[in-house]
Protein backbone atom coordinates (compact mmCIF):
# COMPACT_ATOMS: atom_id res chain seq x y z
CA UNK A 1 0.00 0.00 0.00
CA UNK A 2 1.57 3.21 -0.93
CA UNK A 3 1.16 5.81 1.05
CA UNK A 4 -0.31 9.73 -0.43
CA UNK A 5 0.59 12.85 1.03
CA UNK A 6 -1.39 15.89 -0.07
CA UNK A 7 0.32 19.53 0.54
CA UNK A 8 -1.68 22.73 0.88
CA UNK A 9 -1.15 25.91 -0.52
CA UNK A 10 -1.09 29.11 1.45
CA UNK A 11 -4.70 30.12 -0.45
CA UNK A 12 -6.25 26.84 0.58
CA UNK A 13 -5.57 27.77 4.22
CA UNK A 14 -7.71 30.57 5.78
CA UNK A 15 -6.27 33.03 7.17
CA UNK A 16 -7.74 35.90 9.55
CA UNK A 17 -7.19 39.44 8.18
CA UNK A 18 -5.54 41.43 11.21
CA UNK A 19 -6.57 44.97 11.49
CA UNK A 20 -3.33 46.94 12.56
CA UNK A 21 -4.73 49.42 15.18
CA UNK A 22 -2.06 52.52 16.25
CA UNK A 23 -1.51 52.55 19.72
CA UNK A 24 -1.97 55.69 21.63
CA UNK A 25 0.99 57.14 23.35
CA UNK A 26 0.23 56.13 26.89
CA UNK A 27 2.20 58.29 29.41
CA UNK A 28 3.36 56.86 32.65
CA UNK A 29 2.22 59.30 35.55
CA UNK A 30 5.09 60.32 37.47
CA UNK A 31 6.89 58.64 40.68
CA UNK A 32 4.86 60.01 43.76
CA UNK A 33 7.73 62.12 45.74
CA UNK A 34 7.92 62.37 48.99
CA UNK A 35 6.88 66.21 48.95
CA UNK A 36 3.71 65.46 47.07
CA UNK A 37 3.08 62.67 49.52
CA UNK A 38 3.29 64.94 52.64
CA UNK A 39 1.17 67.49 50.77
CA UNK A 40 -1.81 64.70 49.48
CA UNK A 41 -1.95 63.60 53.41
CA UNK A 42 -1.91 67.37 54.48
CA UNK A 43 -4.70 68.21 51.94
CA UNK A 44 -6.87 64.03 53.03
CA UNK A 45 -6.42 65.27 56.82
CA UNK A 46 -6.33 68.72 56.90
CA UNK A 47 -3.75 68.88 59.23
CA UNK A 48 -0.43 71.51 58.89
CA UNK A 49 2.31 70.37 56.78
CA UNK A 50 4.66 71.09 59.76
CA UNK A 51 3.10 68.25 61.72
CA UNK A 52 2.29 66.35 59.37
CA UNK A 53 5.77 65.58 57.47
CA UNK A 54 7.52 64.29 60.38
CA UNK A 55 5.10 61.48 60.66
CA UNK A 56 5.67 60.69 56.82
CA UNK A 57 9.42 60.47 56.90
CA UNK A 58 8.82 58.48 60.48
CA UNK A 59 6.58 56.12 58.60
CA UNK A 60 8.41 55.89 55.92
CA UNK A 61 11.76 54.75 57.45
CA UNK A 62 9.63 52.49 59.26
CA UNK A 63 8.61 51.14 56.00
CA UNK A 64 11.81 51.04 54.31
CA UNK A 65 13.64 49.18 57.04
CA UNK A 66 10.67 46.25 57.33
CA UNK A 67 11.23 46.16 53.19
CA UNK A 68 15.09 45.50 53.72
CA UNK A 69 14.36 42.98 56.60
CA UNK A 70 11.87 40.99 54.53
CA UNK A 71 8.87 41.33 56.68
CA UNK A 72 5.87 40.70 54.93
CA UNK A 73 2.97 43.31 56.00
CA UNK A 74 -0.34 43.43 56.32
CA UNK A 75 -1.02 47.62 56.22
CA UNK A 76 -4.84 47.92 54.51
CA UNK A 77 -5.67 49.89 52.53
CA UNK A 78 -2.17 49.87 51.50
CA UNK A 79 -2.22 46.40 50.95
CA UNK A 80 -1.13 42.84 51.75
CA UNK A 81 2.82 42.94 50.52
CA UNK A 82 5.29 40.49 50.28
CA UNK A 83 9.24 40.36 49.85
CA UNK A 84 9.57 37.52 46.60
CA UNK A 85 13.09 38.34 46.21
CA UNK A 86 15.80 40.73 47.47
CA UNK A 87 19.06 41.11 46.11
CA UNK A 88 22.29 42.87 47.00
CA UNK A 89 24.17 45.44 44.81
CA UNK A 90 26.93 47.80 45.34
CA UNK A 91 24.67 51.10 45.91
CA UNK A 92 21.48 49.34 47.15
CA UNK A 93 18.67 46.90 47.38
CA UNK A 94 16.64 45.27 44.70
CA UNK A 95 13.52 43.93 46.03
CA UNK A 96 10.65 41.93 44.07
CA UNK A 97 7.60 42.32 46.15
CA UNK A 98 3.87 41.40 45.54
CA UNK A 99 1.47 43.11 46.67
CA UNK A 100 -2.48 42.32 46.86
CA UNK A 101 -5.40 44.49 47.53
CA UNK A 102 -8.94 43.28 48.18
CA UNK A 103 -11.10 45.65 46.06
CA UNK A 104 -13.27 47.01 49.64
CA UNK A 105 -9.56 47.86 50.23
CA UNK A 106 -9.79 49.74 46.79
CA UNK A 107 -12.95 51.43 47.56
CA UNK A 108 -11.65 52.54 50.59
CA UNK A 109 -8.83 54.20 49.91
CA UNK A 110 -11.22 56.24 47.21
CA UNK A 111 -13.17 57.82 49.95
CA UNK A 112 -11.44 60.84 52.08
CA UNK A 113 -9.43 60.30 55.47
CA UNK A 114 -11.18 63.39 57.14
CA UNK A 115 -14.46 65.01 56.63
CA UNK A 116 -13.99 68.70 54.95
CA UNK A 117 -15.69 70.44 57.91
CA UNK A 118 -13.33 69.01 60.72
Amino acid sequence: MAKTTTTRSRADKAEPEVEQVEEAAVEKPEALRKKELIERVVTASGMKKKDVKPVVEATLAVLGQALSDEEPMNLQPLGKVIINRKKELANGEVLITRIRRSSKAVDAAETPLADPTE
